[in-house]
C-alpha cells in the first residue's frame, strides 16, 4: 500500500492506482467478495479492469488478482466496466458492461463465470467471447446504455440497465434475464420524467448509472440511481413498488425519494442482498488536483458497507454494517468532553441533548472542520468551508433535516474517518461523505462543546483474526 497519509487502510481500495465503481458485492459461501473498477497501471480512468478482494467478516479484506481484463479484439477491449455478480446454477457469474474502442456511450452487456466455484479466493474468470445483449433495443434512442444488475422477482430473473436517451432523459431499462445467456428486452422500468424522481433529484441528469435495486425488510423496493449529466452529479434514491407492466414486464411505482449520500464524494453504490439485509457500498474518489493524484500514485476508495433499510415513515434508513466495530481498539481513547489528539483512523459517536460542536481538524488561521448539532431545530451541520477541494462544487456547509422541535430529546452522530475519508451518519437517516486532505501544519484534535453532548471513540486498528 501507498505510504501517503491520506489513503485510507481500513477500506477496500487497490495497493496502487486507480479505482472506482464497486462491482458485484456477492457472498459466495463463507465469503464476501467485492468487485471495482480498476486501472492497475495509472492513477487515471483507463484501460479498466476488475479489482477484487474479499472478506469472510467485512472488516480484514484480502486482495486477490485482477479478475476481469480487457480482450484485445473482444468487446470489452477498451474497458470492463461495471456490473454484478450472481449465481448462475451454482456458478458465480460475473454480469458486466463491456467497451470496445468505439463505443461513444453504449456498451455491450458481457459476462464472464468463476473457472473453480470451489475455489474459495474466486480467483480466476473466464469471460464469454461474445456479449449477451450487443447493444440498446431499436426504437428507443438511447446514447448511454451501461451498467447490468440482476435481481430475482415472482420467481424470474431479471436485469436493469442504466440508460440516457438523445432528448436528455434519463432511465433504467428492464431485461427478462430468466436464462443468463438470452436477455429479452422488456420495457422501460422508469424514466426521469417520473414526478417523484424529478421532485427528488431536479431535471439535471441525462443519464441513469449504476442502477440498483434492494428489497427492504416491509416489502418496499428501493432503487438506488447515479445521476449523470455529462460527469457524476451525486446519488438517489426512490422507494416504491414493482408492478406488473404491459408485454410481461415489470414497471416501478415510485412513492418517495431523496439523496441517498448527502455529500460531494460518493457516487455508484452497489448492493448485496441478503437474507435478512442489504449492503450497500459507494465510491468516493478524489477531490484533490490532477497533480497531487499523480504524485501521490493512488486514486479513489470504496466507502464503508452500509446496512439500508426504509423507516416505517417511508424514508430510507442507512447506517454502518455492525461488523465495522471489529476494527475498533480494545479501549476508547475518549469517553468524555473534552480536548484529545485525533489518530489517523477513527469511529465516534456524539450524541447531543442541547446545541453542540464538534470539532475535529483545526487549520493554523483557526478555521476548524466541524460538525454543528441542535436537537430543537432537527438540524446536523457539516461545515469544512476551510479545507478547500477541486471539482465542480466547493466546500459550502452541508445541513442536513432530520426534524427537530420540543419532542426530541436528543440527536446521534457517527463519524468513521479513514486517512482523508470522513463519513458522518447522522442518526440512521442521512450519511455524508466527503474527502477531507490534512495539511502539514493542521492540527487533528477532538473538541466538544454543549452541556448536554456524550462522546465516545475508538481508533481503527487491523483486525486479529479470530
Amino acid at each position: 500500500m501507498t505510504p501517503d497519509a491520506h489513503a485510507p487502510r481500513f477500506h477496500v481500495r487497490p495497493p496502487a492506482h486507480w479505482a472506482n465503481d464497486p462491482n458485484g458485492p456477492f457472498r459466495w459461501r463463507d465469503r464476501y467478495h467485492l468487485f471495482y473498477q480498476h486501472n492497475p497501471d495509472a492513477p487515471v480512468h483507463a484501460g479498466i479492469h476488475w479489482g477484487h478482494a474479499s472478506s469472510t467478516d467485512l472488516a480484514h479484506w484480502e486482495h486477490h488478482p485482477v479478475a476481469l481484463a480487457p480482450t484485445p479484439g473482444g468487446p470489452d477491449e477498451a474497458g470492463c466496466w461495471s456490473g454484478c455478480v450472481v449465481d448462475d446454477d451454482g456458478v458465480p457469474t460475473a454480469v458486466y458492461t463491456g467497451i470496445d474502442h468505439a463505443h461513444t456511450g453504449l456498451g455491450t452487456m458481457c459476462l464472464a463465470r468463476a473457472a473453480d466455484p470451489d475455489d474459495p479466493a474466486l480467483a480466476v474468470w473466464k469471460p464469454l467471447p461474445e456479449p449477451v445483449v450487443a447493444g440498446p433495443p431499436e426504437g428507443l434512442d438511447v446514447v448511454m446504455f451501461r451498467d447490468p444488475f440482476v435481481f430475482r422477482h415472482t420467481g424470474r430473473r431479471w436485469a436493469l440497465v442504466g440508460a440516457g436517451h438523445a432528448d436528455g432523459t434519463p432511465s433504467v431499462l428492464l431485461y427478462d434475464c430468466t436464462d443468463l445467456a438470452e436477455w429479452r428486452f422488456a420495457g422501460v422500468l422508469l424514466d426521469g420524467e417520473d414526478p417523484v424522481a424529478v421532485a427528488a433529484f431536479g431535471d439535471g441528469a441525462v443519464g441513469w448509472e449504476c442502477p440498483q435495486l434492494l428489497a427492504a425488510r416491509d416489502g418496499t423496493w428501493v432503487l438506488l440511481l447515479s445521476l449523470w449529466d455529462g460527469d457524476p452529479d451525486g446519488t438517489g434514491y426512490l422507494t416504491g413498488r414493482l408492478i406488473d407492466g404491459p408485454d410481461g414486464g415489470l414497471r416501478f411505482g415510485t412513492l418517495a425519494g431523496g439523496r441517498f449520500d448527502h455529500g460531494r464524494d460518493c457516487y455508484a453504490p452497489a448492493v448485496l442482498q441478503e437474507a435478512e439485509r442489504a449492503l450497500v457500498w459507494g465510491w468516493s474518489w478524489e477531490a484533490r488536483n490532477t497533480e497531487e493524484v499523480l504524485r501521490a500514485g493512488w486514486a479513489g476508495v470504496l466507502t464503508a458497507p452500509r446496512v439500508v433499510d426504509v423507516h416505517p415513515d417511508g424514508s430510507l434508513r442507512v447506517s454502518p454494517a455492525p461488523e465495522l466495530e471489529l476494527l475498533r481498539a480494545a479501549e476508547p481513547f475518549v469517553t468524555g468532553v473534552g480536548r484529545v489528539p485525533l489518530p489517523e483512523a477513527y469511529d465516534l459517536t456524539v450524541t447531543a441533548s442541547g446545541p453542540a460542536a464538534v470539532s475535529l481538524l483545526r487549520a493554523a488561521s483557526g478555521a476548524e472542520v466541524t460538525v454543528r448539532l441542535d436537537p430543537a431545530a432537527g438540524t446536523v451541520v457539516l461545515d469544512r468551508s476551510a479545507w478547500p477541494r477541486t471539482g465542480r462544487e466547493g466546500s459550502e456547509p452541508i445541513t442536513l433535516r432530520v426534524g427537530g422541535g420540543a419532542g426530541r430529546a436528543a440527536v446521534t452522530v457517527r463519524v468513521l474517518v479513514d486517512g482523508s475519508l470522513l463519513e458522518l451518519f447522522v442518526e440512521d437517516r442521512a450519511v455524508v461523505t466527503e474527502r477531507v486532505y490534512r495539511r502539514p501544519d493542521d492540527v487533528a484534535e477532538l473538541t466538544v462543546t454543549g452541556a448536554g453532548a456524550a462522546v465516545s471513540g475508538w481508533e481503527l486498528v487491523p483486525p486479529t483474526r479470530g
